[in-house]
């Protein structure tokens, strides 16, 4: 068996240990226990970040938040094998996060401007420690070596998207081609024979979407581990925090504006 599929065993079998929700109407309930794991992780890692123990002991701590990365994955892939259409039409995310969605998820290059983005900000405030060739144990001091190495990560993750973007447009085309015209033409007609035939045709679209989407978090999840490698411990754990923080507080913030929005339209407060 591949390291992928014990992976997605494992998930799996843990799931059912853990008396988790794994069917598409009950993903909901998982994600939010996802978030409440998220939180927790986050919580350690900044604890991690704030003392000065050895790198070496900080790896398992990065092991043990990617691996539930990982474990997020497998529960969602035994979601889509159910049912592949909540996916593209979360109800556990907030409208705020959905205007954002790629592919079912968020766009893996996203991972290497918020990488950017943090080192860029621990950089300015230690520009003096840096230049006297102090280590400031954060993503400030990102090596040669670690840039050219997230650069061609980064170039080979921008080329794998377009791929998959290509495929996903592909499929949405495939609603207009010949045979579905063919098919509601005929149900216009009001042929009842083809509503089966209809059912066939939609059937092999969301099939493909399926496969869109397995391509699409595989490359989610690679990405991750792609960069988390090429980082020393501390700076993963740096890394990692602001991932944490970044997709929690958009949670919170969508959820609220949504909140608002239906308080609002039914004139009541709050």
């Amino acid at each position: 068996m591949s390291s992928a599929n014990e992976n997605q065993q494992r998930g799996e079998e843990t799931a059912a240990a853990r008396n988790e929700p794994r069917a598409p109407e009950h993903f909901a309930k998982f994600f939010e226990c996802w978030l409440a794991e998220q939180e927790r992780d986050l919580q350690v890692l900044r604890t991690a970040a704030a003392s000065a123990g050895e790198e070496l002991r900080l790896r398992p701590l990065v092991d043990r938040v990617l691996g539930h990365y990982e474990y997020y994955y497998c529960a969602k892939a035994a979601s889509v094998r159910r049912d592949v259409l909540p996916m593209f039409n979360p109800t556990w995310t907030s409208s705020t996060e959905n205007l954002f969605l790629w592919a079912g998820g968020w766009r893996p290059t996203m991972a290497f401007h918020l990488l950017y983005s943090k080192s860029g900000l621990q950089f300015e405030p230690r520009l003096l420690e840096l230049i006297v060739g102090n280590p400031t144990r954060d993503l400030a001091d990102l090596s040669p070596d670690q840039l050219e190495r997230i650069d061609g990560l980064h170039r080979l993750t921008v080329r794998l998207e377009k791929e998959i973007s290509e495929e996903e447009a592909q499929v949405q085309e495939s609603v207009a081609d010949a045979r579905m015209v063919e098919l509601t033409h005929a149900l216009a007609e009001s042929e009842e024979v083809e509503a089966d035939a209809m059912e066939q045709e939609m059937k092999r679209k969301r099939d493909r979407m399926n496969e869109v989407l397995q391509r699409a978090d595989q490359l989610r999840l690679e990405t991750l581990k792609g960069l988390v490698e090429i980082l020393k411990p501390v700076q993963a754990v740096h890394f990692l925090i602001a991932a944490a923080e970044l997709h929690l507080k958009v949670h919170e913030f969508g959820k609220s504006k949504d909140a608002a929005a239906a308080a609002a339209a039914t004139g009541r407060p709050e």
